[in-house]
């Protein structure tokens, strides 16, 4: 599966994957009028209540397929010289694909936080574990190209971790009670942050292999 890292098709379909992520969720939203981009994290436009929860949950399925093919090809690329890096790699980005993705397509969170069911709490747990899991990423791929010599993509993905980190810790810190009436409770913007810092190393890979300025 190590191949398909340089196949033109793959790096096409991940940089559709990475910006759909963010392009779809402020398409959809305008046909979502609860919906406050700001203050609500991207799924709830899956919630039950959702005008366009079928499109979103089924973006989610996707991404969750798309990203397993993924880890499984990064873990394959990696395994013969960095066999730890390898299992990093696949560990980071599959977690995420499973509880982030297909978990949480296949079980939608409610609109609101006090409303909850069996399948709001599968779904939090779920995307809790990916994000947390996705989180390293950056990490991992940061260390896994410093071992190749790619200095380039070594420091992007070490900027992206560092950046991830905060934005997910003011993430977190926003879903406080305590922290409800402050700029940290727009929690929509520290999700699509965090998630886009941990994208980071996505972005570069695709962008590279696909035009080679890199």
């Amino acid at each position: 599966m190590k191949n398909l890292l340089l196949n033109p098709a793959f790096n096409a379909l991940l940089l559709f994957t990475v910006s759909g992520e963010f392009i779809l969720p402020w398409i959809l939203g305008r046909f979502y009028k609860a919906y406050r981009p700001q203050t609500m994290v991207m799924s709830v436009l899956g919630s039950p209540r959702s005008p366009v929860r079928a499109i979103y949950n089924a973006w989610l399925v996707w991404l969750g397929c798309f990203l397993a093919c993924t880890a499984l090809a990064r873990w394959d690329a990696a395994l013969m010289e960095h066999p730890v890096l390898a299992e990093a790699l696949l560990v980071t980005i599959g977690v995420f694909a499973i509880g982030a993705g297909l978990i949480s397509g296949f079980f939608s969170v409610n609109e609101s936080r006090e409303e909850v069911t069996a399948a709001s709490k599968i779904h939090g747990v779920g995307s809790a574990l990916g994000f947390t899991a996705l989180l390293f990423f950056p990490l991992a791929d940061a260390l896994f190209a410093f071992a190749c010599s790619e200095r380039a993509a070594g420091i992007v993905s070490s900027v992206a971790f560092v950046l991830a980190l905060c934005f997910f810790a003011v993430f977190i810190m926003g879903e406080k009670d305590r922290f409800r009436d402050t700029a940290l409770a727009y929690s929509g913007i520290w999700e699509r942050m965090s998630l886009f810092c941990m994208y980071i190393p996505f972005f570069f890979a695709s962008i590279r292999n696909l035009f080679c300025v890199l």
